[in-house]
C-alpha cells in the first residue's frame, strides 16, 4: 500500500475520519453530515460506519468507541471498519488534532487498522467476496515525521499478516519442513541473515532429548530452524535471542485432546510464526541489532513411535524430565531451543509460545502474559508491546512454584495433576533451561489465534500475527 501525506484537497475514492461517542464535532466535508448525525446515522460505536455518497467519492464516518476510553486501538477499530467496507482504491484519512493522541500515534493506528482490517483468512475458498483493496492511503495534515512512522508501521503490519498466513495454513500444507522453507526464503533476501535447519537425526545428535521425544511420533520430520542476523553497526555486547514454539499440529499425543476445536491446533505454531516473521521485519527495517532466532518445529502425534507418559527424557543441558502429560509438549521443545539459543550467544532471551489454556482463562484473547527472571527486561517487553497494540501483562514468577514440577524419579516433571497455576509452573519449568542472563517467557495462547471475532480491528477467526509488532518495536528500542 502506498502511503502519502497532504495538507490540501485530495482526489480519493474514500474520505474517512474517526468519530467518538459522543460525537462532538464533524469535519466540514459535506453539508449533509450534521443532518446524518442528528438522525442517528453517524455513530461513534467501535466499528460503526456511515457512508455518504458524493460526486467526488464516498465520505465515511467510522466509529472508534467511547471518547472517555480513547486509545490507539480506538483508531485501529475505526480504520479497520473502513477497510472492511471493501470500497478500496485511495483513502484520504483526516487526522484529528483535537485528540490527546499525537499525529504519529494516530497515523500508526490508522495503518494498523487498514492492514489488519483488510486481511482475509479465506485463502482456500474457491470463490471469494468481491472487494477492492485499499492501495493508497493519504494522511491529511501529516508532517514528514508522521509519514515516516506510518510507512514503517505498514511494513511491520504486513509482516504480521504474513505470520497470520502461516498460522492459518492447514497442517497438511504447513509441515515443519515447509515452515523451515519460509525461514530460508526470508534469509535469501538479506546479505546479513544466515539460515540453518536441522532435522530430527541432527536434533538427537545434538542431545536435544526433550525436543526429539515430542518429534518421534510424527511421520513429518521435525525442524530446528535457526536464523542469525549480524548487521553492520550493531553493538557487540548484545544479542537478542528469540525462541519460538512451532507445533504445526498438536493432537496432544497419548494425552489426547478433545475433538472440539482440535482443528485450531494448526495454530499451535503461532509463537514460531511470530519469531520468523518478526525476524523478517527486523531485517526489512535494517535495525542495527544482532539477533538469534531459534524455532523448534514438529508435530505432536499419537502412534506406535510416540513418546509416552512415564518416559524420562534427557534435555540438552543434561537435566532429566519425567513425562506425566504428552500434551505438555511445548515446554519440552522450548527447553532445548532455549538452551541452544543461550549456548550460541544470546545475551537476552525471550520465548513466544501458545503454551497453556489456563492463560486464556485468565487473560482471554486480548492480553498475553509474560514471566521473567529480570524485572527490567520484563518491563522493556511490556512497554514495547503495549506501545504497538500487542497487549502484554506481567505475571508472577516465584521459586516456590517450582515445587509443582518436582519429580520423584527425575530432575523434574513436565506438568502437574493439580489444576493450579498452570502458566506459572510452565514458566518455572522453562527457567531451568535458560542459563545465565535475562529471560522472559510470553504465553500468547489467547491473542495469537482467536476462535471468534474480538469485535475490534482483528475480526477474522484464526491467526492474528501477535508478537511481530512487539518484536520489531523491542529491537528498534534496543538498537537506539
Amino acid at each position: 500500500m502506498e502511503i502519502a501525506a497532504s495538507s490540501g484537497t485530495v482526489e480519493a475514492d474514500v474520505s474517512a475520519f474517526a468519530v467518538l461517542d459522543p460525537v462532538e464535532e464533524l469535519p466540514d466535508l459535506d453539508p449533509r453530515l450534521p443532518g446524518l448525525l442528528e438522525a442517528g446515522e453517524i455513530d461513534g460505536a467501535a466499528g460503526a460506519t456511515c457512508v455518504l455518497h458524493t460526486d467526488r467519492g464516498r465520505i465515511v464516518a467510522a466509529g472508534g468507541g467511547r471518547r472517555d476510553q480513547l486509545d490507539a486501538d480506538s483508531i485501529r477499530d475505526a480504520a479497520a471498519a473502513v477497510a472492511r467496507l471493501g470500497i478500496g482504491g485511495t483513502v484520504a484519512w483526516r487526522l484529528d488534532g483535537s485528540l490527546p493522541l499525537s499525529a504519529a500515534e494516530q497515523a500508526r493506528a490508522v495503518v494498523d487498522g487498514i492492514v489488519f482490517g483488510g486481511y482475509n483468512a479465506g485463502a482456500w475458498k474457491t470463490s471469494r467476496p468481491k472487494s477492492r483493496p485499499i492501495d493508497r492511503l493519504v494522511l491529511l495534515d501529516a508532517d514528514e515525521a508522521t509519514l515516516e512512522v506510518a510507512k514503517r508501521a505498514e511494513r511491520i503490519a504486513e509482516w504480521a499478516n504474513r505470520a497470520r498466513d502461516l498460522a492459518n495454513r492447514p497442517p497438511n500444507d504447513l509441515t515443519p519442513e515447509r515452515l523451515a522453507d519460509r525461514a530460508a526464503e526470508i534469509a535469501q533476501g538479506s546479505d546479513h541473515l544466515d539460515y540453518e535447519s536441522f532435522g530430527r537425526a541432527q536434533i538427537e545428535a545434538m542431545g536435544m532429548g526433550a525436543f526429539a521425544a515430542v518429534a518421534q511420533g510424527s511421520h513429518n520430520d521435525a525442524r530446528l530452524i535457526v536464523l542469525r542476523y549480524d548487521p553492520p553497526g550493531a553493538r557487540d555486547d548484545f544479542v537478542l535471542g528469540l525462541v519460538g514454539k512451532a507445533i504445526t499440529f498438536d493432537t496432544g499425543g497419548f494425552s489426547l485432546k478433545g475433538a472440539e476445536y482440535m482443528e485450531d491446533m494448526k495454530g499451535d505454531m503461532s509463537g514460531g510464526a511470530a519469531v520468523i516473521e518478526g525476524m523478517g521485519a527486523i531485517v526489512d527495517l535494517g535495525i542495527p541489532l544482532r539477533v538469534l532466532a531459534v524455532v523448534a518445529s514438529t508435530e505432536n502425534m499419537a502412534g506406535g513411535g510416540a513418546y509416552r507418559p512415564g518416559d524420562i527424557l534427557t534435555a540438552m543441558n543434561g537435566k532429566t524430565i519425567e513425562i506425566i502429560n504428552t500434551d505438555c509438549e511445548g515446554r519440552l521443545v522450548l527447553a532445548d531451543a532455549l538452551w541452544y539459543a543461550r549456548e550460541h550467544g544470546a545475551t537476552h532471551l525471550v520465548d513466544m509460545a501458545t503454551l497453556t489454556g489456563a492463560i486464556v482463562l485468565a487473560m482471554g484473547d486480548l492480553f498475553a502474559g509474560v514471566y521473567a527472571n529480570d524485572d527490567g527486561w520484563r518491563d522493556q517487553l511490556v512497554d514495547a508491546a503495549n506501545a504497538v497494540g500487542d497487549h502484554l501483562w506481567p505475571m508472577p514468577l516465584h521459586r516456590r512454584y517450582r515445587r509443582y514440577v518436582n519429580s520423584n524419579f527425575a530432575d523434574m516433571k513436565n506438568g502437574s495433576i493439580l489444576r493450579e497455576a498452570s502458566p506459572a509452573l510452565a514458566a518455572e519449568f522453562l527457567r531451568e533451561f535458560t542459563g545465565e542472563g535475562p529471560w522472559a517467557h510470553i504465553d500468547l495462547a489467547g491473542p495469537a489465534f482467536i476462535r471468534r471475532s474480538r469485535g475490534d480491528y482483528l475480526s477474522q477467526q484464526g491467526g492474528t500475527g501477535y508478537g511481530v509488532r512487539l518484536i520489531a518495536e523491542l529491537a528498534a528500542r534496543l538498537a537506539a
